[in-house]
């Protein structure tokens, strides 16, 4: 199971900003750590949890996307560039860079790993430490 992970920082009015850490294989093998920056609209988050990834056909998009299935009460979330809150339903917003190391993680699955493998997000808020 390849896992992505993304943890959340405290709400700043409706903005959510975290950090969405994947591992890239690279060229020799090896594998390199990106902490990409994320954006998602407080009022629609997805509950901290692990959940599974496919990449699937957005029709409202008209490309290939992540998707995170599993969320309760919710049909599935996208991960798609965006950079106002406000773009964001529940899905995880990232820049140009960002969606472009994720596609790389997908395109990756083929190449370097076995065929049945699969990609899940664990996701976790920011919590208050005790004082």
């Amino acid at each position: 199971m390849i896992t992505i992970t993304l943890h959340r920082n405290r709400p700043k009015g409706k903005a959510v900003t975290g950090i969405l850490a994947l591992d890239l294989v690279q060229k020799d093998d090896s594998f390199k750590r990106y902490e990409l920056p994320t954006l998602e609209n407080a009022d629609y988050l997805i509950p901290a949890g692990t959940y599974p990834v496919e990449r699937t056909w957005s029709p409202k998009f008209k490309k290939f996307l992540p998707l995170i299935e599993d969320v309760p009460d919710r049909e599935g979330i996208r991960m798609h560039r965006g950079t106002k809150p406000e773009h964001s339903q529940g899905c995880i917003l990232l820049d140009l860079a960002g969606m472009t190391y994720v596609d790389t993680l997908f395109n990756q699955l083929d190449k370097y790993y076995e065929e049945d493998e699969k990609v899940q997000i664990e996701i976790t808020d920011a919590v208050d430490s005790a004082v």
